[in-house]
């Protein structure tokens, strides 16, 4: 069964890094996969969730950067180390990779951990931006496959990881919205009440 699984899985592999291979995509996937060529983008969505969004927006920001931080930590420094999986680009000798090679390992892709993670996180708080935040995730987790950087099953094992932790963030920051909200109400009552019996 393990065979059968990881023979699909250099097929899936081979698929996207070989048959695929053109320089167009080279230059599209090397471009998506770059986190630095991201950071105008996330400035401004933090911009607008900060300064538009109210309080859920805030809680967002600080939500997704606890998020990030969190996942990138137990992607590399924990699952990678005790799985430690050989990347592609490593262990096979044929494959292609227009931006090299690293030394870490492969399992889980923390590319997907991260992308997932916020796609789910923000996709509960803000169901509107669904489709966008899942698309871009899916493209950036792809780019890692088509540029040998990582199996199909990192991809999948990373962006299942971070959907999870993308769920249970939401979960805490839609709670902790909530609780906000409870407490106001409480606060807004308590006044009524006293102006009531000072009339």
């Amino acid at each position: 069964m393990t065979d059968i699984l990881y023979s699909i899985d250099l097929n899936v592999l081979y698929f996207f890094n070989h048959t695929l291979s053109t320089g167009f995509l080279d230059k599209f996937f090397s471009i998506i996969t770059n986190v630095n060529n991201w950071y105008i983008a996330y400035i401004i969505l933090i911009g607008i969730s900060w300064t538009k969004g109210g309080r859920i927006g805030k809680i967002a920001v600080v939500g997704a950067i606890l998020l990030i931080l969190v996942g990138d930590q137990l992607g590399h420094r924990v699952l990678k180390e005790i799985i430690a999986r050989i990347r592609p680009c490593n262990a096979l000798s044929d494959i292609i990779t227009p931006l090299g090679c690293t030394g870490s390992y492969s399992f889980p892709s923390n590319h997907a951990i991260n992308n997932f993670a916020a796609a789910m996180f923000f996709y509960r708080l803000f169901p509107k931006l669904k489709w966008i935040l899942f698309i871009t995730a899916f493209f950036v987790a792809l780019s890692r496959v088509y540029l040998g950087l990582h199996y199909p099953s990192d991809i999948i094992g990373g962006a299942l990881f971070g959907m999870l932790l993308g769920y249970i963030f939401a979960e805490g920051a839609l709670r902790l919205n909530f609780w906000f909200e409870q407490r106001n109400k409480t606060g807004d009552n308590s006044q009524f009440s006293t102006e009531n019996k000072n009339e």
